[in-house]
This record gives structure tokens, sequence and C-alpha cells, in this order.
């Protein structure tokens, strides 16, 4: 696969809630290439600016931030 570029792969309303939450920021940040691409594709079916939030805050949850 090749390897993740975030500023061209990361979708803007996922970039943006990440940039809202600096703990899941920093946690999608350690995860591996091929880490960051599953949460990228689940992404794809978000449909509003709350949805993304709710979804960028469970990366928080399922960490244990």
């Amino acid at each position: 696969m090749n390897s993740l570029n975030p500023i061209a792969d990361l979708p803007m309303g996922l970039g943006m809630a990440l940039a809202q939450n600096v703990d899941a920021m920093e946690q999608f940040a350690s995860l591996s290439p091929d880490e960051q691409r599953q949460i990228i594709d689940q992404t794809h079916t978000i449909n509003s600016k709350s949805e993304m939030q709710s979804f960028v805050q469970h990366l928080t949850n399922q960490y244990d931030l």
C-alpha cells in the first residue's frame, strides 16, 4: 500500500474535527499508515459535522486517552 499523505488524503471534515480534539489528533498521528487509512475509510459514510465530531470523540474513548 502507498504511504499515507496526511495533507492530500485526510478528508477535510476529519481534519477539522481532529484539530478541535487534541487527544484524538495525537492518537491519530501515533497510528501506523494502515491504521490511519482504516480510520479514513470509516469516515466515508459520515454525513454531518456532528457525526464526524462523535466519530473523532470515539477515537479518544476507544484508546482511553
